[in-house]
């Protein structure tokens, strides 16, 4: 008799950001439908997402906690909730308590934002402690044009360098960086807290493709994860704002669950004869 199948106790959540354009109502809908566990929240220009009240009402609805807050600190939301990044950072974490989330992602500053650079490594750990919830702070990649990479981050965009308590490891981004994701995962051990569950080709484009469509070693490194029975979070995040129809839209996203769902569970099956 073989032995019975183990399954990693990680969540599969969808972000918000793989429904873009669509709301956070609709990104609810199709997560439910779908058959995600969780949510984990874009913050940007639509109300829903700053609003803790419709936030929790989504989720009661749909039966699907929020698992994370985004915060607003991509190229393209940086005038929600002001241009100030600290305010934005503590409001994300009062957004993540009100709702339950366990975890803020957040990027690492730009490199015009030299005050907030200055002081982010510990100006993190203070906001952690303060506030009881934990700040992922997402690895990036270098900006490249002409053949030069541009030092878009600062104090810089691999996290596995700087003295982060929690990161968020992005598949996409560790395309585009020419990172092994492999080596990352296992450098950065028990402070690996989350996972943007995403591809790329390795392309200067950040392509967040549907996981298996790339070269990145997506199935190996959830297997690896499901082995050592890892306990964070699992959130698909892959861009479907191309996508030709909503059923187009659909079908990336529930290959995607589908996806996470096997290699999560590769680990603990018991090996063929």
């Amino acid at each position: 008799m073989g032995q019975p199948v183990r399954t990693s106790p990680a969540r599969v959540s969808l972000s918000t950001a793989s429904c873009y354009p669509l709301g956070c109502a609709q990104s609810f809908e199709l997560g439910a439908r779908l058959g995600y566990d969780g949510m984990e929240i874009m913050v940007w220009t639509d109300p829903v997402s700053q609003s803790p009240d419709a936030l929790n009402a989504l989720s009661q609805q749909h039966g699907l906690p929020v698992v994370a807050i985004h915060a607003p600190t991509l190229l393209l939301t940086q005038r929600v909730w002001g241009t100030d990044p600290w305010p934005k950072l503590e409001r994300s974490c009062e957004v993540a308590q009100a709702v339950g989330a366990g975890t803020v992602v957040v990027h690492p500053p730009f490199r015009w934002q030299r005050e907030y650079a200055r002081a982010f490594v510990d100006g993190v750990r203070e906001l952690e402690e303060r506030t009881g919830v934990d700040l992922a702070v997402e690895n990036m990649y270098p900006w490249r044009a002409r053949g030069r990479e541009i030092l878009a981050y600062l104090p810089g965009w691999d996290p596995t360098e700087h003295d982060y308590r929690h990161v968020t490891l992005d598949l996409s981004h560790a395309a585009t960086a020419g990172s092994d994701l492999l080596d990352m995962a296992d450098t950065l051990g028990d402070r690996l807290r989350h996972v943007h569950l995403t591809d790329g080709n390795g392309s200067a484009k950040d392509e967040h493709l549907v996981p298996g469509r790339g070269r990145m070693p997506a199935a190996e490194l959830l297997e690896r994860l499901a082995a050592q029975q890892w306990e964070g979070e699992v959130v698909v995040e892959i861009t479907t704002r191309r996508a030709r129809s909503a059923q187009e839209r659909e079908d990336d996203l529930a290959e995607s669950l589908a996806f996470a769902r096997l290699n999560l569970a590769a680990a603990g099956a018991p090996s063929r004869p």
